[in-house]
């Protein structure tokens, strides 16, 4: 094995541009989703049946929501009875967090760190977690998935749990048209793309909408680049395994919650599926692994 010391440091100079421009999306995001706290304040919940079905029951929980965006599926996991704090690289994103968690009534505590750094800090301090979560768009953001995947275990208490949903990197294969073109085992270099994060909400309309869809901010553009990492589900799973993790749950899912990657999906409620011409493909995934 190699020595810690050789192997290769997170890029926290390209998580610091990710971070710029995922401040310039968010509000784009936000602004439409409506009034969000009295969703919640009426019993909202925003998470899918899948997440809910793969965490279980909450109840007493301590729980970390890695990479929680705007905090709304934080809140929805406070409100099923877990102690959660939310750590995200975003300014806006936590900022809308607080006070989403202060109008909705639903305690819960928010971070803003890059969540190597988080990981590296709470794991000095001592603190373990009984759940470690983490949704849909989050691995993509990660530079080096194995000092991820030790920093996760290392905030986990003995007999913890790490869980995540996520959209399938099969998905990364494809142009929004679905014709194939870039490389499913790309790990040596993240992708560049000059017109930053989208305003994915904005395309995906009703499907990422808490209730109704508002027009909010029209015709974003975003003036900060990102860059992507690629990790293929074989180097999450390796990653969590290599941490010391138990593998538990392994699912694939053919149809994507609330986003609409590519064009012409079936949509049926908040889940699209791919075009009738084409067939059947991995669109999510589930993990979940244990701390021995």
């Amino acid at each position: 094995m190699p020595n810690a010391n050789d192997l290769p440091a997170p890029n926290r100079a390209l998580h610091e541009q990710n971070r710029l421009s995922w401040n310039a999306a968010t509000k784009a995001h936000n602004s439409h989703k409506g009034d969000q706290a009295k969703f919640f304040r009426e019993g909202g919940n925003k998470l899918y049946p899948e997440e809910r079905a793969l965490l279980g029951d909450l109840h007493g929980q301590r729980l970390v929501h890695l990479q929680c965006n705007s905090g709304q599926d934080s809140v929805s996991l406070a409100q099923l009875g877990a102690e959660v704090t939310g750590v995200d690289i975003s300014d806006e994103a936590i900022a809308f967090a607080r006070r989403l968690s202060a109008d909705s009534g639903i305690p819960a505590t928010f971070v803003r760190a890059d969540v190597y750094d988080w990981l590296a800090a709470a794991g000095a301090s001592g603190e373990r977690w009984d759940v470690a979560f983490c949704s849909y768009g989050a691995f993509c953001w990660l530079s080096d998935i194995d000092a991820w995947a030790r920093g996760v275990a290392g905030i986990l208490a003995p007999g913890g749990r790490f869980a995540a949903i996520e959209f399938h990197p099969a998905l990364s294969i494809l142009e929004t048209d679905w014709s194939l073109k870039y490389d499913y085992f790309r790990t040596d270099e993240p992708y560049r793309w000059d017109d930053g994060v989208s305003d994915y909400v904005a395309a995906s309309g009703t499907g990422l909408a808490l209730t109704t869809y508002e027009e909010g901010v029209v015709g974003f553009q975003n003036p900060h680049p990102v860059y992507e990492f690629n990790w293929p589900t074989s180097r999450v799973i390796s990653a969590l395994i290599g941490a010391g993790l138990v593998l538990e749950h392994f699912r694939e899912y053919p149809y994507s919650n609330g986003w609409t990657p590519g064009e012409d999906m079936r949509v049926a409620g908040k889940r699209a599926y791919p075009p009738a011409r084409l067939p059947s493909l991995p669109l999510m995934y589930s993990v979940a692994a244990r701390k021995p």
